[in-house]
């Protein structure tokens, strides 16, 4: 399974190579290239993501948790 990504910026002689790279880097964000990037950096085992997972949800819950407490009325 490869993931083929054509990103193409399209620059006129006007336009600024700062803009052209913000661009860039939206259009990479978008495909979602960093975040695949970031994840195959390193191998992690399946227990590990499977904890990650289960941590994070946690910590989430605990959030939502907190937010329904400050605003109940008790």
């Amino acid at each position: 399974m490869s993931n083929d990504y054509s990103i193409l910026v399209k620059i006129d002689d006007n336009d600024s190579a700062n803009w052209a790279l913000k661009k860039f880097k939206r259009q990479c964000e978008a495909y979602g290239i960093l975040k695949e990037y970031r994840k195959r950096k390193e191998y992690k085992k399946p227990s590990l993501i499977n904890k990650e997972k289960r941590e994070a949800a946690e910590k989430r819950r605990m959030k939502d948790l907190r937010k329904s407490r400050r605003f109940s009325k008790i």
